[in-house]
């Protein structure tokens, strides 16, 4: 159904058109530039995308997505936390599920990480219910810990160990 690859040149377009897509922007880290513009997609495709473990999701040739672990430093160096986003149109077609499962198998299998966590807008039940679907179990809640286009949001921090 999916395939991981490295972000390249002819992502560019795509990803201009998705990260400029409000409802996909709305739950995401402000790290990611709004607007998105050309300058933040070539930096993503020759810097961004080849720090840590970072992958395109690719369905049916097309760019539908990202999915990513940080590894965490010092002493939580095993412990990693994972994000993702996923194209509007794509949406709750099981790409996001397939996505986290095969992270959490290529981490599991090809790092040292034990732990993956995954912070959580509080108003984003469907990647709670994604997140759950894959493993994850809340861990936590952090009330108000998010504050984002002047509005405040509790984390929900879900975690997956390996076993």
């Amino acid at each position: 159904m999916i395939t991981f690859r490295d972000f390249d040149e002819g992502d560019t377009a795509q990803l201009l058109c998705i990260l400029n897509d409000p409802e996909v922007v709305k739950y995401l880290s402000s790290k990611i530039p709004t607007p998105y513009t050309l300058e933040n997609a070539q930096w993503w495709i020759s810097t961004g995308s080849k720090i840590g473990i970072v992958k395109a999701i690719d369905f049916n040739g097309s760019l539908v997505g990202c999915i990513g672990a940080e590894q965490g430093e010092f002493e939580y160096q095993r412990s990693a936390e994972i994000g993702y986003w996923i194209a509007k149109d794509y949406w709750r077609q099981g790409i996001a599920t397939q996505a986290i499962n095969d992270i959490i198998s290529l981490v599991f299998k090809t790092t040292d990480i034990v732990r993956l966590f995954a912070s959580v807008f509080s108003k984003n039940t469907a990647s709670m219910h994604v997140l759950g679907k894959c493993g994850f179990e809340l861990e936590a809640v952090h009330k108000k810990s998010i504050y984002k286009n002047d509005k405040f949001y509790n984390n929900h921090v879900f975690s997956i160990l390996k076993t």
